[in-house]
């Protein structure tokens, strides 16, 4: 049995779980989500407890169980509290604004990235080295923040890039200077 498979999705109040055969819907304070789970994966609702089984016990069902709870857990979290990644930029010259919902970054390129704004995700600016990618979908919040952090990946010698806020990674050496001669 999955440890997390097995365990209750509790629902909080404000928000509202339908569940159609396997397609799930979550309706909250902060938006609405909507997805559908493989059929062998049973999902009730009983209360406020969203309770996740499995109908048999083979390999790839015993793998979705625990996955499906994570998800649902997701969706609920979404609708009522939303997520959020904060990305620090690090570099001479490096800077981030807001051009209406856009975000335009100067990455030490010849040329501004500019990164159109996408339905159900936040861009918010609150310095010029800080970015905050926010929304209801986890997965398309931690998407986006990737595909931003993929323009410029930190450095390994001086640090340069864009960082997600609280990473840290151990600078190399450079070169040592006057041995082996």
């Amino acid at each position: 049995m999955s440890r997390i498979g097995k365990k209750p999705v509790v629902v909080p109040k404000g928000v509202t779980v339908t569940i159609d055969g396997s397609t799930v819907t979550v309706k909250g304070p902060k938006g609405t989500l909507t997805r559908t789970f493989d059929p062998r994966i049973k999902i009730s609702l009983i209360e406020d407890q969203i309770i996740v089984e499995r109908t048999s016990e083979e390999k790839e069902v015993r793998a979705l169980h625990g996955t499906t709870r994570a998800l649902i857990q997701n969706m609920v979290t979404g609708v009522s509290e939303g997520f959020s990644v904060t990305l620090k930029i690090r570099g001479v010259g490096y800077r981030a604004e807001l051009k209406g919902k856009d975000l335009q970054m100067s990455l030490g390129f010849s040329h501004p990235v500019v990164i159109q704004s996408i339905e159900g995700i936040q861009f918010q600016v609150p310095s010029a080295d800080t970015v905050v990618v926010s929304g209801i979908d986890k997965q398309l919040v931690t998407q986006v923040a990737a595909n931003i952090r993929r323009y410029r990946i930190p450095d390994a010698y001086k640090g340069k890039g864009i960082w997600y806020e609280g990473e840290q990674r151990p600078l190399k050496p450079g070169k040592a200077v006057g041995k082996g001669k």
